[in-house]
């Protein structure tokens, strides 16, 4: 069994998930923090668009490998990969979806949880 080298939870993961979507240059990151919100289905959701199918898949290699670096965790689930329009990485507490911007567009998960605190990030790490 592999030690993790951070204790897992969801706002270290969440940290990092930006981290690996900065790196990238994923734009319009967005943080949807349901941890108050009741029958949420995790505490995080982290939305981001890249500009191709490559930046897409650039930028959700980033995130896993951001999180296998610090935390020794892989995502208990990935959707998407072969559609290359939008790939979820399920950390359980933390879902990620990166999207192309229309696909974005066109599914608004932001919408769906219009309750949660929603946190805009910079592209760029500062």
């Amino acid at each position: 069994m592999k030690s993790t080298l951070v204790r897992q939870d969801s706002d270290t993961l969440a940290d990092l998930v930006v981290r690996g979507m900065q790196d990238k240059k994923a734009s319009d990151i967005v943080v949807l923090n349901l941890k108050e919100l009741k029958n949420a289905v995790a505490d995080y959701f982290i939305i981001c668009s890249a500009n191709s199918d490559t930046q897409l898949d650039a930028v959700a290699r980033s995130v896993e490998e951001e999180i296998e670096k610090v935390t020794g965790e892989s995502p208990w689930q990935t959707e998407g990969r072969t559609n290359r329009e939008w790939v979820l990485l399920d950390y359980v507490d933390v879902v990620v979806h990166v999207f192309l911007r229309d696909r974005r567009k066109f599914y608004a998960l932001e919408e769906l949880w219009g309750d949660a605190d929603i946190s805009y990030i910079e592209s760029e790490p500062a």
